[in-house]
């Protein structure tokens, strides 16, 4: 008689299936960050024990305490350095995959409100009269839904915008303090030098 519960049905299969494609897609989006994160981990190590055993026989080898000391003071501005690159590339990761994860739930959450709106419309032609109010309020609800999702996306943004610029400012604040430590490193190695 009424095609209005096979429209829910459906309009509930629809929504599952765009649910498990943002799920499926986000977890994509996830798997794709911690590929990354371990590649830099493991080029990070990789290159961290070339290094170390580098530094390791040039010490072993040093002729006296004064050129040990020398040698030390040398590897502080390099490593201070790789630390702030590898801090900027995982603060890279981080923010690519939030803009990933904001790009597929927005575009997900458009086509979903598309679908709602969609049935909503389609209900409301085979509604009964006396039920205006009803699809009236429905319509109300997902507007509503809709400018808090718009007003959830825009503070998500602005999070991640303020978590990169608080990034950058330690990154900044890292470097300059650990070329002030090798600066005073080196001018005390050269005194003592003297």
């Amino acid at each position: 008689m009424f095609a209005i519960p096979e429209q829910f049905s459906n309009a509930t299969k629809a929504s599952l299936e765009s649910q498990f494609a943002l799920m499926s897609s986000l977890t994509s989006k996830t798997f794709e960050g911690m590929e990354k994160l371990v590649e830099l981990n493991i080029a990070t190590a990789r290159a961290s024990l070339e290094n170390s055993t580098a530094v390791t026989r040039q010490l072993l080898g040093a002729k006296d305490p004064q050129e040990f000391f020398s040698l030390t003071a040398s590897q502080a501005q390099p490593n201070a350095e790789k630390a702030v690159s590898y801090t900027r590339q995982v603060a890279a990761i981080a923010t690519g995959t939030g803009a990933e994860f904001s790009k597929a739930a927005e575009s997900q959450i458009v086509e979903a409100n598309r679908k709602v709106i969609s049935l909503v419309d389609e209900v409301s032609k085979n509604a009964p009269a006396g039920s205006e109010s009803f699809v009236a309020a429905v319509k109300t609800a997902i507007s509503n839904a809709n400018a808090g999702y718009e007003q959830f996306s825009k503070t998500t943004k602005q999070a991640v915008e303020a978590m990169e610029n608080n990034m950058n400012a330690a990154v900044s604040q890292f470097s300059a303090t650990a070329s002030k430590a090798t600066n005073a490193a080196t001018a005390a190695t050269a005194a003592a030098a003297a």
